[in-house]
C-alpha cells in the first residue's frame, strides 16, 4: 500500500518558523519528483516547493529564499524547512510524489496545517 504521511504543522507566530516532514511508503519514493503544495480556504491548491532525486528543485515565488525543501532517500522522507512565515503562508500542506518540478503527480498525503498568527 502506498502512504505519504506529514507531521510538523501547527500555530506559529509571523517571523517563526516550522519544519514539515513527509514520510513515504511503498514504491512511491522512487518517483523523480516530490514536494510539497498548500491549500487555503477558498483558493485553489498551489506547488509550494518540489525537489528530484537528481537535485534540482522548483519553488513558488512567494516562499522562495525563506522555504527550502530536501529529502532523505535513506529514510524515505522529504523536508520542507519554512522560515520567516508570513499570515499569508497558513494553509493546509500536502506531500505530494509525481514525475515532474511543475505538476503535482497522483499520490497525496492526508496534509497537515499550517497557521501562522499576525
Amino acid at each position: 500500500q502506498v502512504h505519504l504521511a506529514e507531521s510538523g504543522g501547527g500555530l506559529v507566530r509571523a517571523g517563526g518558523s516550522l519544519r514539515l516532514s513527509c514520510a513515504a511508503s511503498g514504491s512511491i519514493f522512487g518517483r523523480n519528483a516530490m514536494g510539497w503544495y498548500r491549500q487555503a480556504p477558498g483558493k485553489l491548491r498551489e506547488l509550494v516547493a518540489v525537489i528530484t532525486i537528481g537535485g534540482p528543485t522548483n519553488y513558488a515565488g512567494s516562499v522562495k529564499g525563506r522555504f527550502t525543501i530536501s529529502r532523505d532517500n535513506a529514510k524515505n522522507t522529504v523536508y520542507l524547512q519554512m522560515d520567516s512565515l508570513k499570515p499569508e503562508d497558513t494553509a493546509v500542506y500536502y506531500c505530494n510524489a509525481g514525475d515532474l518540478l511543475t505538476k503535482p503527480g497522483p499520490y497525496w498525503g492526508q496534509g497537515t496545517q499550517v497557521t501562522v498568527s499576525s
